[in-house]
């Protein structure tokens, strides 16, 4: 990984690189296409958060976040959540950190909106992303959206980015 890193918004510029980023085959099951996203955050404006991970002018990943949910969608707003929505790493860039640039960038851009907390979901099982986000300090909250894992992050203690853990 290199000092290059950077998120960048998606734009009829690069829409077709960030549409044509694929994981590795084995992990398809595990995490929607980017085009399945971008049709999400076209639905949810107000909502998500799209972004395409460049290593210097190299598309290496897309991430998206969510900003104030309704976690519970019941109307109460007595559970107001962010996070992370979802992470695709191009087959070819991953264990590299690009991943923990995502969750890092996430994580900054919750706590700039006065955030605490930052939630992400994943399939659990084999070939999964638990132990990621496990390593960088996600607990696991007992909750299940869909058929995904719920994971809290504390942003007061977990994930500072002067406080650079490997992840191997």
């Amino acid at each position: 990984m290199t000092s290059t890193l950077r998120l960048e918004k998606i734009t009829p510029d690069n829409f077709d690189v960030a549409i044509g980023l694929r994981v590795r085959p084995d992990q398809e099951h595990l995490v929607a296409p980017v085009v399945k996203s971008l049709a999400e955050a076209y639905v949810y404006p107000g909502i998500a958060w799209p972004r395409l991970i460049l290593d210097g002018d190299r598309p290496v990943g897309f991430l998206m976040a969510f900003f104030d949910i309704d976690w519970r969608g019941d109307g109460t707003g007595t559970d107001i959540r962010s996070g992370l929505w979802r992470l695709n790493i191009a087959a070819g860039e991953q264990g590299r950190g690009y991943g923990r640039f995502a969750v890092e960038s996430v994580a900054a851009q919750i706590r700039r909106r006065g955030c605490t907390h930052m939630t992400t979901t994943w399939h659990p099982g084999a070939g999964g992303p638990e132990s990621f986000y496990l390593r960088l300090g996600f607990q696991l909250t007992g909750e299940t959206s869909g058929d995904q894992t719920v994971g809290e992050l504390d942003l007061r203690i977990g994930l500072d980015p002067s406080d650079r853990r490997e992840t191997s």
